[in-house]
């Protein structure tokens, strides 16, 4: 039964804050869906340029509300998040229309199809949310208020959409600010290395379904308005669920990379807008590797860089990043002369281990690279840059800690950044295993160096994936520090003998000292840090246990009888497993 719809075509305007602001403004799809977007914009008659995001989060749902543990921690850490701002207007994952329609911008948020006070049949990410999207874009640009320019800018789900809807090319598409956004809806959304990530299969749970269109009164109240979030009409449970995708359903009925997957994957030498991609060094599961492949592959001429630490949401809000996405903006949405066009096309934060430092490249992965192998070495359980003679092959317990291996106290400082890849030989007592690479750094007492990532305060330097009957290569789009699997046709082991894997280590950068030891883990199930035990955040439905929610324990996509067998990894004549690390020079 597809959702009713709110027939008014009316909205109410209204000065407050120094804004001018349409609430519930109407925009019609191609299918008579009609969308709901709150316009922000300066109380004149002046035309600007737009700001807009698109997404299923619930428009006019309280940042402080809806996500009150997301905000705790980022003004806490960041009191000049609130600086300048009554912050009443704030909402997850989006700018505050308070620091940017002073400048001379207006903000659009739209609730996308199903979520929110927009109706339709909700299903995130999906090709007909891009088209959506699409459409709005073109009709803000010809709003009597736009300047005819549009930009997009927003933090994950609305980074990623960015993505999908660019090749689209929109002609008023202007500029886009994609802020920790994946790019791979198998790759980085659901599936790491093939193995399902369950994280997929309960945020939305928590962030989306609560604001589905038709929660009504069992819904959420704005605090601005006093309208309800998602709609004046209440559905039933049943309701709501025929009116949404069965995530669960899709994805496990779903667990090769075929075109359900496809029509959420970006054709990159369509992208030609020009963009700012900005990374996370630490969001391990989700947040870097669309952004990194997004800035490697896109055909637009005009590009940029950043990659950054901490959580999640600080450097969007941070001086640092929203003086950066303003300068971004102004070039290209309001023509000024602010120096953009000079901006290093790549500005990275690099990572110590007590700080970060910022330094501009030119290109990425950086050219002057020297990419150096660390063999694994079985007898001393050592990590060494010479190619070792053959040795014994060592067992583990995929549900154990696995085998770590470590090379000797460093004797001067070595800088790790880039994508990492790594070449694994190993067996199974089954017809399969999931292999999960830690990348680790440990002190000189011996303790692990671990990081506030994205969604976790203790996160490892890198962590790579692959389930073994998943080994098969792209080799059009494959290369040397980031191989590319097909995830199409699986190819089972044969118990006991040896194949060869080529794994996919996520991006990552770290300066580590002298004194210090780079680790490899070699494991069957996800990392937990070891020093600590795991920590309980109230208001989030996950445990902290040094990944965050990209956990991967669905039973029935890892077995135990399949993925809990024993594990072999070979160290015979020609069979030498190593770690490709992207060492940086000085300049």
């Amino acid at each position: 039964m597809p959702a009713r719809t709110m027939h008014t075509t009316s909205f109410k305007s209204e000065v407050a804050d120094g804004m001018r602001i349409d609430w519930d403004v109407p925009i019609t799809m191609d299918d008579g869906i009609v969308l709901r977007a709150d316009v922000y914009r300066p109380d004149d008659t002046g035309r600007y340029p737009v700001i807009l995001s698109h997404g299923p989060y619930g428009k006019g749902l309280a940042f402080q509300e809806g996500w009150k543990n997301a905000w705790d921690r980022l003004t806490s850490l960041f009191p000049e998040v609130t600086e300048g701002t009554s912050a009443k207007y704030a909402n997850f994952e989006v700018v505050d229309p308070e620091k940017w329609v002073p400048d001379g911008y207006i903000c659009v948020r739209i609730d996308s199809r199903g979520a929110g006070r927009s109706p339709g049949f909700l299903d995130p990410k999906s090709a007909r949310e891009s088209k959506d999207l699409h459409d709005c874009i073109e009709w803000a640009a010809v709003q009597p208020w736009c300047n005819g320019k549009v930009g997009l800018n927003g933090i994950s789900y609305f980074a990623t959409n960015q993505w999908y809807v660019a090749p689209f090319q929109p002609p008023h598409l202007t500029a886009m600010c994609a802020w920790e956004g994946a790019s791979d809806y198998y790759r980085e959304n659901t599936h790491h290395g093939g193995i399902l990530s369950t994280f997929a299969l309960t945020v939305n749970d928590f962030g989306v379904w609560p604001v589905q269109h038709g929660m009504g009164e069992r819904g959420y109240r704005s605090r601005v308005t006093g309208e309800l979030v998602s709609g004046p009409e209440t559905l039933s449970p049943e309701e709501l669920k025929r009116n949404r995708i069965d995530l669960r359903k899709s994805l496990l009925s779903h667990p090769l990379d075929d075109r359900y997957y496809r029509d959420r994957v970006p054709d990159w030498s369509k992208v030609k807008t020009p963009f700012l991609s900005a990374a996370n060094w630490g969001g391990v599961g989700l947040h870097p590797r669309g952004n990194f492949e997004g800035f490697m592959n896109a055909a637009s001429p005009q590009k940029w860089l950043e990659a950054h630490g901490h959580t999640h949401w600080a450097h969007f809000y941070s001086r640092y990043g929203e003086a950066l996405q303003k300068r971004f903006f102004a070039h290209f949405l309001k023509g000024e002369d602010n120096g953009w066009d000079r901006q290093p096309r790549v500005q990275l934060q690099v990572r110590h281990v007590d700080r970060f430092v910022e330094r501009h490249e030119n290109e990425w992965p950086i050219t002057r690279t020297q990419w150096t192998k660390f063999y694994l070495e079985p007898g001393a359980m050592a990590l060494q840059t010479q190619k070792p003679p053959a040795g014994n092959n060592l067992s583990y317990d995929p549900m154990g800690e696995g085998l770590t291996f470590l090379t000797p106290p460093l004797t001067e400082e070595i800088e790790i950044t880039g994508p990492v890849a790594a070449k694994m030989f190993v067996s199974s007592k089954s017809t399969d295993a999931d292999l999960f690479l830690v990348l680790r750094v440990f002190r000189p007492d011996g303790k692990e160096v671990v990081f506030q990532g994205s969604n976790d305060p203790r996160t490892p330097v890198g962590i790579g994936w692959l389930r073994a009957s998943h080994r098969k290569l792209d080799d059009r789009k494959s290369l040397p520090y980031r191989p590319y699997h097909t995830h199409d046709d699986p190819w089972p082991l044969e118990p006991g003998k040896p194949v060869e894997l080529d794994i996919e280590i996520w991006p990552t950068s770290i300066v580590v000292p002298p004194g210090y030891r780079i680790g490899l883990s070699v494991r069957g199930r996800d990392y937990v840090y070891p020093d600590a035990p795991p920590q309980k955040v109230p208001g989030l439905w996950y445990e902290m246990t040094g990944v965050g929610p990209f956990v991967h324990d669905e039973p029935t996509d890892r077995p135990p009888e399949i993925f809990g067998a024993e594990v072999t990894v070979h160290f015979e004549e020609g069979r030498q497993p190593y770690v490709l690390l992207p060492v940086i020079p000085p300049k």
